[in-house]
């Protein structure tokens, strides 16, 4: 007898709005992942926000806080978006798996862990129901796992950094009815994490990939 792919399908509800979906979500258990997290950490904004910004799973302070983005990588987020000039207020921040991934070390201190492809699967119906309803004229993934959520496993981030791409099928965006044009960059978290002497390189090109979503949604809008 073939098992059961985990799969958060079921949980989702009949009619979907941003708030049913949120509702929804709460009570998810797709996957195993619920069962250690604090809570349910869904996607923030409002509908029709122009640009989605999709990283890989909520952090320690995100899962306490139920909100995406509010950790030291978020704050590194909001300066790069106000560097690139987009308003933060026109967009929408989501995860990729909505539940907190770790392991405790010393008892007590949670680290993340890497959700794996199986999570990642599993969690894709709340993103793809967040896409459908938002309907964003560019999506931003941020890092491999969330590019790799919507673009396949495959996809290397390296390869296409800064590209505009096209949800479908991940080749370079040339019709206004292929969905919302994907640019796949780097997570803020790997920029915290560059000790090196070019660090402010990397937050620059860093910056310069949402300029990149930035133009691509301003000619989308035109």
């Amino acid at each position: 007898m073939t098992a059961t792919k985990p799969t958060a399908e079921p949980f989702l509800p009949a009619q979907r709005s941003l708030r049913s979906l949120q509702t929804a979500a709460e009570k998810c258990e797709g996957c195993s992942l619920f069962e250690n997290a604090t809570q349910t950490v869904f996607g923030h904004g409002k509908v029709k926000a122009p640009i989605m910004l999709i990283g890989e799973q909520p952090g320690d302070q995100e899962d306490r806080a139920g909100l995406p983005f509010v950790g030291p990588a978020g704050r590194l987020l909001a300066k790069a978006l106000d560097d690139a000039d987009i308003d933060p207020e026109s967009t929408y921040q989501t995860n990729a798996v909505k539940h907190f991934k770790f392991t405790r070390k010393g008892g007590k201190r949670r680290i993340h862990q890497k959700p794996n492809r199986t999570e990642v699967v599993a969690c894709r119906p709340w993103l793809l129901a967040e896409i459908d309803v938002i309907h964003p004229q560019v999506i931003v993934c941020l890092g491999a796992t969330a590019a790799q959520s919507l673009l396949g496993a495959s996809f290397r981030v390296s390869a296409h950094r800064g590209e505009v791409l096209t949800l479908a099928a991940a080749a370079p965006a040339t019709t206004a009815d292929e969905g919302p044009a994907v640019v796949a960059t780097v997570h803020p978290s790997a920029v915290l994490r560059d000790r090196s002497d070019r660090r402010d390189d990397a937050y620059q090109a860093f910056v310069d990939d949402l300029r990149s979503a930035r133009s691509a949604q301003l000619r989308s809008a035109s």
